[in-house]
């Protein structure tokens, strides 16, 4: 039975007036964990791997940002924010596609339509895992994909025994319009990442 990391509940949570008081160390707490589970793929890639702490912070945030202080509307952003938070066997990360110009990012988006599809880790000797993307809501139309995608990566037992055991995992993505990859992630992103595996 594996282990599920802790969703996170309405008790666990701190009151607009303890969030305002602890935001910003809290805040520079939250940046320095984000660092270790980042990681680019090429120039306009990003993958922001989810967890406890990560998510916990976006539901602060949005709760302090709407004001929202009665139970039904922190129930709300708990049900929207939950599903981020890894189960133990797999990783979850928002997938980011970063161009600074805007007619360049349009271009690019209607050119990388499913490059979350192609999106994928490795854990060395075994094969790739594909991105399981937008469970909760479709988006990419037609013309273009989206600039931000929240994504899954299911792994087996053998693949979390591996990476365990040390060996090397890998990133990347093989869309015919951009490929990236990264070889193998530094010892910092790999430590975290192993956190979330039961």
């Amino acid at each position: 039975m594996i282990a599920a990391m802790p969703k996170i509940s309405r008790d666990s949570l701190m009151t607009l007036e303890a969030y305002a008081k602890a935001r910003k160390d809290f805040r520079t707490k939250v940046i320095a964990h984000k660092k270790a589970r980042t990681v680019h793929l090429g120039e306009h890639v990003t993958l922001l791997f989810e967890d406890e702490l990560t998510v916990r912070y976006q539901v602060q945030e949005m709760l302090r940002i709407e004001k929202i202080f009665e139970d039904e509307g922190i129930q709300d952003e708990l049900d929207a924010y939950n599903p981020l938070v890894p189960d133990g066997r797999n990783w979850k990360a928002t997938m980011l596609i970063e161009y600074e110009d805007v007619d360049e990012r349009a271009a690019a988006l209607a050119k990388l339509k499913g490059i979350e599809d192609k999106t994928w880790v490795q854990v060395e000797g075994c094969a790739k895992v594909y991105a399981i993307a937008d469970e909760d809501l479709d988006r990419e139309n037609d013309a273009k994909t989206s600039a931000v995608h929240f994504v899954r990566f299911e792994l087996t037992k053998e693949m979390v025994e591996a990476l365990k055991y040390g060996v090397a995992l890998s990133m990347g993505t093989d869309h015919a319009e951009y490929s990236a990859k990264v070889d193998a992630v530094g010892s910092a992103t790999r430590a975290s990442l192993l956190g979330d595996l039961a």
